[in-house]
């Protein structure tokens, strides 16, 4: 167990925690959320003893060990079972079975635990530190972003053995598919502070909408209250009569809690710009092969037609040639073998890691976006480069200063801004967040053209692959079915259960019935849409009338009860009947609204839901 009291952190004038507090109990797997530059790495790095902090205080009884993977690599044995070992406790040093088991599970072969840890590449190298923290069984694990430098198989075993940690979990990812699969609690740093709620993250933003709507209420409850008070007083100070009223407003002012405006949080909302293409046709690949130099071909004799409209997906292990083959179809590189036909149509936009090169160092973030293309002004610009998390005087820092991930972000705002009609993408998650990689999936959805993406996020890959090519041990193949169709039919070939749940919609299909193509389902959708628009739209017009009709009877109200002060204050009888009676009606009718509102309001909310659950059943 660990315990964060009212932690207080600052860079310079900026205030990143104030006040942060929550604990973490016995066996508690807790994802932890928040945007990019919310503090979560900090947090991590505090909890670790890596970084200070200004004020508070963190608890953990003692002896408690903290796993963090680290990210610089410093080996000292010569070989990958061996350095793995190291990770393990004095009383197990011998149990060699054990790191075998973890390491084969990362993705290390037989033959890989003989080699030298110096061997291999950046990512096996940072799941080799993965390897040496896990064997150590810690009371608390950190894992930061685990997902950037394992491919799917790797994370589909580690997501199983998690699932059976005996111990407390902390984890920070972009992948919201493998934290709600993970996460007994969401721990999320907002305006500064942190809420813990027993949940997933969808629980966590459902609770956190949902307060700031009561408490918004309340502060507009607050404001007119205070003024009505505020008004009571300067109306009735001089009146001797009434002292012992104004002074128990006086005493009621003071006691009320002055609540700010919340600040806007700003929704992730962006979207690829669409080339029209008028073909059925994107590409035809005819017998493409590649190797390097004289080894082994990554894939040999594929071919596969691209249709308009279609999403491809590239997936398997690292290392097997999945980025190489992007680099082939958007022509960096030469095929050995095969040849690749483009409709003379088509117009390709590629996000792939190494196009970072073609950055200009001197540039600043923003000119780089708005040099993209000739028809994007400042404000475009701008709104892309918020975005890609480069919010503020953030859009301004020179390009050579980016890190290699912020560089990645740069070369995605630059092709949101391009017009095509194909898109080939290589891990695009990789360095988003959480809220962004949500923003990237709807963009990508309603994208008119075809979709060629190389990921190993798995909500992707449920959301939106029509056909996968799939990189196994044997090379490359293209599988004619979606995600789902590729699992039940063997999948990974391992243990972890990714079948539908219980409830799903297709659960009694009739084996003779077809299944649903991608785009009957995007018609499907459509429909359900825009029926869910039309039945809901007058009710929001409806309650958006009462919201007007009550503002309007409040403002006549206020103006009311001043006619009625000054006639009390001039004696005026005559006046005050009539007053009162203007006024008893005004209150009438902004009761009556507020009752129809809320009616319609409730009935909207019900309504809302059983849209929204047709879809999910038709998502399946």
């Amino acid at each position: 167990m660990i315990s964060i009291e009212n932690l207080h952190k600052s860079f310079g004038g900026r205030v990143l925690f104030d006040g942060v507090s929550f604990k973490i109990n016995s066996k508690e797997r807790v994802g932890l959320v928040g945007r990019n530059g919310h503090g979560k790495s900090t947090l991590f790095r505090i909890i670790v003893g890596e970084e200070g902090y200004d004020e508070g205080a963190i608890s953990m009884p003692r002896g408690y060990r903290i796993g963090y993977v680290q990210q610089h690599i410093q080996f000292t044995e010569n070989t990958v079972l061996a350095e793995g070992m190291k990770g393990l406790m004095a009383s197990e040093k011998d149990h060699h079975w054990k790191v075998e088991k973890i390491l084969a599970g990362l993705g290390f072969s037989d033959g890989d635990m003989v080699r030298s840890p110096h061997d291999f590449s950046g990512g096996f190298q940072v799941r080799l530190n993965l390897a040496k923290v896990l064997v150590s069984e810690p009371d608390l694990l950190l894992l930061d972003e685990p997902t950037n430098y394992l491919d799917i198989t790797s994370i589909r075993w580690i997501e199983n053995f998690l699932l059976s940690w005996p111990h407390e979990l902390i984890l920070i990812t972009h992948d919201r598919g493998f934290m709600d699969k993970l996460v007994t609690h969401t721990v999320g740093i907002h305006r500064k502070k942190a809420r813990k709620i027993e949940g997933n993250t969808e629980k966590y933003y459902d609770r956190i909408a949902q307060d700031e709507e009561i408490y918004e209420k309340t502060r507009l409850n607050d404001e007119r209250r205070e003024k009505e008070i505020r008004l009571f007083i300067s109306r009735f100070r001089a009146k001797a009569r009434l002292a012992n009223m104004v002074q128990s407003r006086v005493k009621t002012l003071a006691k009320m809690e002055k609540k700010d405006k919340l600040e806007q949080a700003k929704n992730l909302e962006f979207s690829f710009r669409s080339k029209p293409f008028k073909g059925k046709q994107v590409a035809t690949v005819e017998n493409l092969s590649f190797a390097w130099g004289a080894s082994r071909p990554l894939f040999e004799d594929l071919g596969f037609s691209i249709l308009a409209g279609e999403r491809i997906c590239v997936v398997g292990k690292n290392g097997k040639g999945k980025t190489t083959l992007l680099k082939v179809l958007a022509g960096s590189l030469t095929p050995g073998a095969g040849q690749i036909n483009y409709n003379p149509q088509v117009e390709s936009g590629v996000f792939e890691q190494t196009n970072i090169q073609s950055l200009v160092d001197s540039r600043t973030v923003e000119e780089e976006i708005l040099y993209a293309q000739p028809d994007v002004d400042r404000q475009k610009a701008r709104n892309i480069c918020g975005a890609m998390m480069f919010e503020g005087d953030s859009a301004l820092k020179k390009i050579g200063v980016l890190s290699g991930g912020e560089k990645s972000r740069v070369m995605l705002g630059k092709l949101l801004v391009t017009p095509v009609n194909l898109l080939m993408l290589d891990e695009p998650t990789n360095h988003l967040d959480m809220d962004a990689c949500d923003a990237l999936l709807a963009a990508i959805d309603l994208f008119d053209g075809a979709v060629i993406m190389v990921t190993h996020n798995e909500m992707f890959l449920h959301a939106l692959a029509d056909r996968l090519i799939v990189f196994d041990d044997a090379g490359a193949r293209m599988f004619d079915g979606n995600y789902q169709d590729f699992l039940e039919k063997g999948g990974w070939g391992d243990t972890v259960a990714m079948t539908r749940r219980a409830d799903d919609s297709d659960v009694d299909r009739s084996p003779d019935l077809p299944r649903l193509t991608k785009k009957e389902l995007r018609r499907l959708r459509s429909e359900i849409i825009t029926e869910k628009s039309k039945v809901l739209k007058p009710m929001e017009d409806a309650i958006a009338a009462a919201e007007d009709a009550i503002e309007k009877n409040e403002t006549l109200l206020d103006r009311l009860n001043q006619e009625m002060v000054e006639a009390s204050e001039q004696g005026d009888g005559a006046r005050i009947g009539p007053l009162s009676q203007k006024i008893r009606a005004c209150q009438e009718i902004i009761e009556t609204r507020f009752a129809q509102m809320e009616q319609m309001d409730d009935q909207r909310q019900r309504l809302e839901k059983k849209f929204e659950k047709r879809l999910a059943e038709l998502e399946g």
